[in-house]
């Protein structure tokens, strides 16, 4: 019975072992430069347990070859492929869409609230939903609801000055206060809802948002999971929503479009778009997709966790590379000084979107430090990659990694310098094809304008009283955490802050 019972086990770990490395020679026999995987593991398995971040981790991969178009990795015994080549990135996010219409990334079919939103549905819902959806985001709307973010901005205002700064200064940290702020604009422009993060350390808005993007181990191996291994998230049955934060996002959601049923008040957000197509959506296209239940609650719940992070993120690395360029500094609080003595002091929607050196700098930071690392599509059928032998083939996973395009030298020369200029009028164009921070093509980020109006908004809010400068727990350089795939800063944003 020993000798049986050791043979089985023998067999088991036999075939295990020749299932999950008989695929480990893929871009060998294709003629591909590719990373050596570890047999059982490929080269993502430190992502997983933590010990390494997706940043450096696709830099790493990223670098293996110095002008191979493409390079080879695994995720476990799968084959993936990294892309290095800005008119191969063009084509399959652009051109070639047809080929690469969804993201790789993939949740449980049954968590309706995160599988049936914008980020992660599939098509042909998503071209149904996302052509819906776009009309949020014309300039009328963004204008209306642009009251409502001075709102916030206001609660900002009562935030700093609670901290009683004076001319000395004091150390705040800013990843927590910028996904606060960012919290409070989510709530109001997606749910019309007055979150007061800012002021109310137990919103439960703000609570449920942490735990969302929690850096802790179990979270990562979710997160991991549901961006590179969809099959581990089917089998262990991984949510992206946590019980709570889905309890949340489905109350908040159903008691805000209630009450705007009852008081026919309207307010040209989010809610009364989702309420128009609920209530006047034609029958004919309901077997595509319905506006109604946990899908409609999916497309306010997926706005609030895409913009939670990203917008934060790009508020408190604008602050962060400003303390350290003080230049940079000046300049930009003479700019916008100078534009609200223009309108006494008020801040306007037109300031915001229309202030060019602000405008550098924030899309400088997000060359930098894209929150979202890299970009990620599924192949919907063979594709021949163009100029070249290789078939990408039906169900490859394709990935383009932001902070390594952005940090090459290639494209952008002296990369690690914070350098506003280079998104002047007369240099932008240069780099047009070697900067995503919002994607490209038809699935480029839907929030994109919101995003940058808060984050912008924020900005023009503080630098205008206040004054910046590093402290001696301020990172420099930048270390970010090995937990997540978003870029987080390992020890927070530690910066002086002055009341000027």
């Amino acid at each position: 019975m020993l000798l049986l019972t050791l043979s089985l086990i023998f067999l088991i770990f036999l075939i295990l072992y020749f299932y999950m490395t008989k695929n480990l020679n893929y871009w060998k026999i294709r003629g591909v430069e590719y990373e050596k995987p570890i047999s059982f593991f490929g080269n993502t398995f430190g992502l997983f347990i933590s010990t390494i971040g997706i940043t450096p981790l696709f830099k790493r991969i990223y670098n293996y070859s110095s002008d191979a178009p493409y390079v080879g990795f695994f995720i476990f015994n799968k084959p993936m492929l990294l892309l290095r080549d800005p008119e191969i990135i063009k084509n399959i996010l652009v051109r070639d869409f047809s080929f690469f219409k969804d993201r790789y990334a993939s949740t449980v079919a049954h968590e309706k609230i995160a599988s049936s939103g914008l980020f992660m549905s599939k098509n042909p819902q998503w071209k149904y939903v996302r052509g819906k959806l776009t009309p949020l985001y014309t300039s009328v709307r963004l204008r209306k609801m642009f009251d409502r973010m001075l709102d916030v901005a206001v609660d900002l205002d009562t935030y700093m000055d609670s901290l009683n700064l004076t001319d000395r200064g004091k150390v705040i940290e800013y990843k927590d206060l910028c996904a606060k702020f960012t919290t409070d604009m989510i709530a109001t422009t997606a749910y019309g809802l007055r979150a007061n993060s800012l002021n109310n350390p137990n919103a439960e808005f703000r609570k449920y948002g942490q735990e969302s993007f929690e850096a802790s181990f179990m979270r990562n191996i979710v997160i991991c999971s549901i961006f590179f291994s969809p099959k581990l998230t089917r089998f262990f049955d991984l949510k992206w929503f946590s019980p709570n934060a889905t309890n949340l996002l489905r109350s908040a959601f159903w008691s805000t479009l209630n009450q705007r049923e009852e008081s026919k008040i309207k307010q040209t957000d989010l809610i009364d778009l989702l309420i128009e197509l609920k209530n006047n959506q034609p029958d004919h296209e309901k077997s595509l997709f319905e506006f109604n239940g946990d899908n409609i609650v999916a497309q306010a719940a997926i706005f609030f966790t895409a913009g939670f992070e990203t917008s934060s993120s790009l508020f408190a690395f604008t602050l962060y590379e400003l303390a350290i360029n003080p230049d940079i500094q000046s300049r930009l609080r003479n700019d916008i000084n100078n534009a609200l003595k223009k309108t006494n002091g008020i801040i306007t929607y037109d300031m915001v979107t229309t202030l060019p050196y602000l405008d550098m700098i924030v899309h400088e930071t997000l060359r930098k430090y894209p929150p979202l690392p890299f970009l990620d599509r599924i192949a919907a059928d063979d594709y021949k990659v163009p100029g070249t032998n290789l078939i990408i083939e039906k169900g490859m996973g394709v990935f383009i990694p932001l902070t390594a395009i952005h940090s090459d030298p290639q494209y952008h020369e002296n990369p690690d310098k914070f350098d506003p200029e280079r998104f002047s009028e007369k240099n932008k164009e240069s780099i047009k094809y070697s900067y995503y921070p919002f994607g490209d093509g038809p699935r480029n980020c839907i929030g994109m304008r919101l995003g940058l109006i808060q984050s912008k908004l924020g900005l023009i809010k503080v630098i205008s009283k206040y004054e910046f400068t590093p402290c001696k727990d301020t990172l420099i350089p930048m270390e970010f955490s090995t937990k997540g795939l978003f870029s987080t800063p390992k020890t927070g944003i530690y910066l002086n802050t002055r009341k000027l």
